[in-house]
């Protein structure tokens, strides 16, 4: 381990010759000890591979931009929920500015992703891309695609999910979440014509980061309650 991330370990956590730590290649969890240090560097002697919990299914989360403390939140959340990729959206109604900001902030987002992931561990950390216009965030690739509407009419999103005994862990699920001002009807259009549902979290009106979370949480339960037999690691 070096860089910055070594020294905060040996500096502020001051850890010692011996200490045992989980650590992860992004693969893989291994239980390893300190066996010695350098300048800015700690090395350790791997003892044996871990077992580490894999996520129900592959969360991709297509997030408009909102004001950046509720963002941020949101990237943390989702990291402690197990989201593969992280998609920052742009939407029609985003807070005019904040896309000029996204692109100086993406350090510190994977920074923010790094550390959750750490405290949540987890053996690999998400892909955080960056800032996309909602036009092309929607063509990305997902089995299963779901857009958070607030709107009456839409379904309730348990009702839109597969089957129980279709679920899978290796499918594929993407969340889009609008912004505080909602969505436009071209928004919505647009949408529809790439194959996204329309679901709802309930009547009431939800601030974005409450709904992201919410719904994230939603469909890990439903995942998770799929027959024991449809689980396996297809990566």
């Amino acid at each position: 381990m070096e860089g910055e991330t070594a020294a905060h370990l040996r500096r502020v956590l001051r850890a010692e010759r011996g200490q045992r730590f989980e650590i992860s290649d992004n693969r893989s969890v291994y239980l390893a000890e300190i066996d010695g240090f350098g300048k800015d560097r700690v090395s350790f002697r791997v003892i044996e591979k871990v077992d580490a919990a894999e996520p129900p299914l592959r969360l991709v989360l297509l997030s408009s931009l909102i004001k950046l403390d509720r963002f941020e939140w949101i990237l943390e959340k989702a990291t402690e929920l197990g989201v593969e990729t992280i998609v920052p959206v742009q939407a029609s109604r985003s807070e005019k500015g904040l896309e000029k900001v996204a692109a100086k902030r993406l350090g510190r987002w994977r920074r923010i992703v790094l550390e959750s992931s750490q405290q949540a561990r987890r053996a690999r950390l998400p892909e955080i891309t960056a800032l996309e216009p909602v036009e092309q965030a929607l063509q990305r690739d997902a089995a299963c695609r779901y857009v958070l509407e607030e709107t009456p009419g839409a379904a309730p999103i348990l009702a839109a999910l597969p089957e129980t005994a279709r679920r899978l862990s290796s499918d594929t699920a993407g969340l889009l979440v609008g912004p505080e001002g909602g969505w436009t009807e071209k928004e919505r259009a647009a949408a529809r014509s790439f194959g996204w549902i329309p679901v709802s979290l309930g009547p009431q009106i939800l601030r974005t980061e409450t709904a992201a979370v919410a719904a994230l949480a939603v469909l890990n339960s439903a995942w998770c309650a799929a027959p024991a037999a449809a689980h396996y690691n297809a990566r």
